[in-house]
């Protein structure tokens, strides 16, 4: 038998032993990621994932940002 003809013989007999996914299985196997909500600047909740940091303002004061938040958002200005 020739090389390809091996690979093709292979990847046929891993493609037919894999297991069925139900969704009970990719239930079990998502990872939660832990959050915490915040109240925007803008008076609106955000659920962000990350860290609360402290960002240099251009005109030169600092504002508390919460990072990592859904809605692929990656810094939001949190209200004090």
């Amino acid at each position: 038998m020739n090389v390809v003809a091996m690979l093709v013989i292979t990847l046929c007999l891993s493609a037919a032993a894999k297991p069925d996914r139900s969704p009970e299985h990719l239930g079990r196997l998502t990872t939660r990621q832990s959050g915490k909500w915040y109240l925007a600047e803008n008076g609106h909740a955000v659920y962000c994932y990350g860290p609360v940091m402290l960002v240099r303002q251009p005109e030169g004061g600092l504002s508390r940002v919460a990072t990592f938040c859904r809605g692929d958002k990656t810094m939001v200005p949190l209200k004090d």
